[in-house]
């Protein structure tokens, strides 16, 4: 074979390594800077996320979200002392320490995942499990979608952009992107 040929091989092998790499479902999401999903079963949109725990982004949209998520869920938070014993709206704040890290072990328990207080690809896909379609057409991608979201204990509206598939979480009238980089809810 020549050097041309060698090098040919060689280079359409490290591409191919390389699309292989940045397909990886772990990380897909989180680099490309927001939660999202595309398509018409969107009840396994989320099971390519990144995760996010206190030591990943930790002071994020995307921890701020994950907040909505349990305190929709209803799921225990630390400490006996506490005022309800329940995640609630004033334990959201974006910040994902050990009030988040508890509530998210305890959630994870109660759903028969691994509890590493971490929410991650299995523990996000779980949590898609719980959109309803309120209005929009999923299998458009020119389309806003929006979701309810219905947890045990609350429920929140969720929009998934058209074109980008960009999530977002509305509080009130307000609409949050779930930015993995940024931190713009307290």
């Amino acid at each position: 074979m020549t050097r041309a040929r060698l090098a040919a091989a060689g280079m359409g092998a490290a591409v191919v390594a390389t699309l292989t790499v940045s397909a990886s479902p772990a990380s897909a999401s989180a680099s490309w800077g927001y939660v999202r999903g595309v398509g018409a079963e969107f009840r396994n949109d989320w099971a390519a996320e990144g995760t996010v725990s206190a030591s990943s982004y930790a002071r994020s949209n995307v921890a701020c979200f994950w907040q909505y998520i349990l305190w929709a869920e209803g799921a225990d938070e630390l400490g006996a002392g506490s005022d309800t014993g329940v995640y609630d709206k004033s334990d959201i704040d974006g910040i994902f320490g050990a009030n988040t890290t508890h509530a998210t072990k305890n959630l994870q328990a109660r759903w028969n995942l691994d509890d590493d207080g971490k929410a991650g690809p299995n523990t996000f896909s779980k949590a898609d499990d719980n959109l309803v379609l309120y209005s929009g057409n999923p299998s458009n991608v020119n389309s806003e979608v929006i979701f309810h979201y219905e947890g045990d204990a609350h429920s929140f509206y969720v929009r998934r952009a058209p074109t980008s598939g960009n999530y977002g979480w509305y509080e009130g009238q307000t609409l949050y992107h779930t930015s993995y980089n940024t931190r713009t809810c307290s």
